[in-house]
């Protein structure tokens, strides 16, 4: 299908790429950089950021969370190593071989089919063990680590894991870092467990975005960035925790603008119903603006007579509810209006801006998952 002319589409801009991952690797301080493009590179485009991260030197590892985002990062040109941090199927594992991933590695049963197929591959496989550590979501436990040094130390080309890893669980939606703290400790104690039952790692990694911004000794031998690759802070704590440290302003810049053009106007009488359910009546003469989004294209339901759109340099209100589709906006204090006319949805459009943290606090959500639900429909385009 050609998009030479979306309806709609979403930009993405390399500078401001550049600009995160040069102020990434200096937070890291020469630790290598695994950059995650988990969840369609959360929204911006597995395809377009794979490929424009092939062209940094400064990043040594991608991250994803499936066996199927790790085969299209190789089909996308990815040529990195790629550490898979999700479950993967049984039936499943001989892709871990054939495409070379890194997988983590938290289920006794799966580590010891990868050994039997290291072994009859003659293949030295590098795996990353998952030590539970608080969160209690994926992990291995104290009590467990005897039984995986054992599956380890019964495979040759297994031997002992390459690296040791953990995931916080409370580090950015706080100012107050004592559960990270209590975390931080127990993989370290859970580490030097894996020495004494010879399974000693050779790297370390525990940092998320939060993580790799705020505390150094979280950093270990790499770093595992996410939402700030993309120019986004985790959350207001973990900029308001930055800036009382001293920190800078200018560490990250969005990627990302989402735009869409008018495909009607409407003049709409005093006293009308706008949209399913009646949610909005007019008090005046108005005028309308359809746009093709909805909420399959990821503009949340929840935005509903609540969110602005950017037209024209102006603010024009999100009117009635969002339908699959489709959705409604008031432009009749916007002078000018025709269609065809863009319409931004996240992005800045003269001196009025709408971020997805924005987006986000409409719809009481976070800004992870107004990314993340960008629909893959929607072409994206490097600028």
């Amino acid at each position: 299908m050609s998009t030479e002319s979306p309806l709609s589409w979403i930009e993405l801009s390399q500078s401001a790429l550049w600009n995160n991952v040069a102020s990434l690797s200096k937070l890291a301080g020469g630790k290598k950089l695994a950059v995650s493009v988990k969840a369609n590179a959360y929204g911006h485009g597995l395809p377009e950021i794979v490929s424009l991260l092939q062209e940094q030197g400064q990043v040594d590892y991608l991250t994803v969370h499936s066996l199927e985002e790790a085969v299209a990062a190789r089909i996308s040109g990815c040529d990195r190593q790629i550490m898979v941090l999700g479950p993967i199927a049984e039936d499943s594992l001989e892709a871990v071989f054939d495409h070379e991933f890194e997988p983590v590695v938290f289920d006794r049963d799966i580590l010891k089919k990868l050994g039997r197929e290291a072994d009859r591959r003659e293949y030295p496989l590098k795996t990353h063990l998952k030590l539970e550590t608080g969160t209690y979501r994926q992990g291995v436990s104290e009590e467990e680590l005897p039984a995986f040094a054992k599956i380890y130390k019964a495979h040759k080309f297994l031997k002992r894991p390459y690296g040791a890893s953990m995931h916080f669980a409370n580090i950015e939606d706080t100012t107050v870092h004592e559960y990270a703290e209590h975390q931080l400790a127990e993989f370290e104690r859970l580490v030097r467990l894996m020495a004494k039952l010879k399974i000693s790692p050779e790297i370390c990694h525990t940092a998320s975005s939060a993580a790799t911004i705020l505390f150094e000794k979280t950093h270990f031998d790499m770093v595992r960035p996410g939402i700030s690759v993309y120019g986004h802070w985790p959350s207001k704590e973990t900029y308001l925790s930055y800036r009382l440290a001293g920190g800078s302003n200018e560490l990250f810049q969005p990627l990302l603008t989402w735009k869409t053009r008018i495909t009607q106007l409407k003049k709409v009488p005093a006293d009308s119903f706008v949209g399913y359910g009646c949610t909005y009546r007019t008090t005046s003469p108005s005028k309308l603006a359809v746009l093709p989004v909805g909420y399959f294209d990821g503009y949340a339901r929840s935005l509903s007579n609540t969110a602005h759109v950017l037209i024209r340099g102006r603010r024009a209100p999100v009117r009635g509810r969002i339908c699959m589709n489709l959705m409604m906006v008031d432009v009749t204090d916007i002078k000018g209006v025709k269609n065809g006319d863009v319409a931004t949805l996240i992005g800045r459009d003269g001196d009025e801006e709408i971020t997805a943290e924005q987006l986000a606090t409409w719809a009481g959500s976070i800004n992870y998952e107004i990314l993340a639900r960008l629909s893959s429909l929607i072409p994206r385009i490097v600028v």
